[in-house]
């Protein structure tokens, strides 16, 4: 298959080969189909196949080729921008409501760490470094909201902490914030790197793995599903679909409860041993409380990998790699002359709630969206629960609520309107106390 035009990422450069995989080629059968080959998709398998269900995955072009190789790799315990208490109060009665509510917000509190035992369990290499992660507050005013955080996080169990500036100044190698919270289960990795690593493993637990195989259709047959693709059929007993913002046209309304989002992404050059120290020098993962995130985290080999957003996608390339040089110049001015080897852009999927909804979308069908941008370890993390769930657990009883009305986003042809509007008003509201 051919795949539209992306820009060349680090995480391509540097992650291990995926294992040898092919496309689907005519009439097959498993118990379980997976539609999407990034970490929900490679999680739920991997967590099928150890389970001895037979599950194939279908994925349209390459492993890991949408958002789970194309982000920061941030492992992040928490929301983007929903707190543990308004995710409680989120969850209707109809969906579990509170008990259910408490339940996704320790998956979440527990997913960071979740994916780095599953790296270390199977040996993944994904240059994986759970030295964790912070969250500076960008404005004095801020620090209200990390203490809210660190308090609602921390009465669930969660391993946080508060910093004082001069603290926070200390770990980010920057003067630029002033305090925060963090939480020592996170890190980062190389995520194209563990999206290939679930994949090896999957396999060699038996399950089987078609890229370049794109969903066309789902219908209905006795017995199950049917799932067509441009080479061959699938016939399944059940589906998970975990596309999120790649998601095709193959089920009415899914495609409308969420709006894909452009995440730009850019790694400098090599830095220096000496600059290395001073910036990040205990590991850490960083993204800070602004709407229009300020984030950074070095690779392996000491590149320092950090993006942003822009209003509008024209010109990107020249625009985001100026709009970030500024920053950093600001926030690490010890770098220097800043040089990018490497700037990409993925698609991120946003809900309108900036919750995850998990659907039954018939049955024996499930799916979740909206990952808003903190995919890594919920979506590896989900992927265990929605084994669970098509190994026979209970759907009331996974750690997420389900529902089965599609929350579809009004206006969703005009999304690159509300995408610009949003962007500005992050900015608008970052420079507000």
């Amino acid at each position: 298959m051919t795949t539209p035009p992306m820009p060349p990422t680090l995480w391509a450069a540097t992650a291990p080969a995926a294992p040898p995989t092919a496309p689907l080629m005519g009439e097959a059968r498993t118990g379980v189909a997976v539609v999407g080959g990034g970490f929900t998709g490679l999680s739920t398998a991997l967590h099928l196949a150890e389970a001895g269900v037979p599950v194939t995955v279908l994925e349209a072009a390459e492993i890991g080729w949408g958002a789970s190789g194309r982000n920061n790799g941030q492992v992040i315990p928490t929301l983007s921008r929903i707190d543990p208490d308004d995710i409680v109060a989120a969850v209707a009665p109809e969906n579990g409501g509170r008990e259910k509510g408490e339940a996704l917000v320790g998956l979440i509190r527990d997913s960071a760490a979740f994916t780095f035992d599953l790296i270390r369990r199977h040996g993944i290499e994904a240059e994986a470094v759970q030295n964790g992660w912070i969250q500076p507050a960008h404005r004095a005013s801020r620090l209200k909201l990390s203490a809210a955080r660190a308090e609602q996080w921390g009465r669930r169990g969660a391993p946080v902490r508060l910093y004082s500036r001069d603290e926070m100044a200390a770990l980010t190698g920057s003067v630029h914030w002033h305090g925060g919270w963090g939480n020592t289960t996170g890190g980062r990795i190389n995520p194209l790197g563990l999206a290939r690593g679930m994949a090896r493993v999957a396999i060699g637990a038996g399950a089987v793995v078609n890229t370049g195989s794109p969903v066309q259709a789902i219908r209905p047959v006795p017995g199950g599903w049917a799932l067509d693709t441009p080479r061959g059929t699938l016939t399944a007993e059940r589906i998970v679909i975990a596309t999120q913002a790649y998601t095709g046209d193959f089920w009415p309304g899914l495609k409308r409860t969420i709006v894909p989002v452009r995440s730009y992404q850019m790694a400098t050059s090599v830095l220096s041993d000496n600059i290395r120290k001073t910036i990040l020098p205990e590991g850490h993962a960083l993204s800070d409380t602004r709407g229009d995130l300020y984030f950074y985290r070095f690779d392996a080999n000491g590149r320092l990998v950090t993006g942003g957003g822009l209003m509008i996608p024209f010109g990107w390339d020249s625009r985001i790699r100026a709009r970030i040089a500024e920053r950093l110049r600001r926030v690490y001015p010890q770098i220097g002359e800043i040089r990018f080897d490497y700037s990409w852009w993925g698609y991120i999927a946003a809900t309108a709630d900036k919750m995850p909804h998990v659907y039954e979308l018939a049955p024996d069908v499930l799916s979740w969206t909206g990952c808003n941008g903190r995919g890594v370890a919920l979506a590896t993390a989900l992927g265990r629960e929605l084994a669970r769930a098509s190994n026979g657990t209970p759907l009331r009883d996974i750690a997420a609520p389900v529902e089965t009305r599609l929350r579809t986003i009004a206006g969703h042809a005009f999304r690159s309107i509300g995408i610009a509007w949003n962007v500005a008003k992050a900015r608008r509201l970052d420079a507000r106390d």
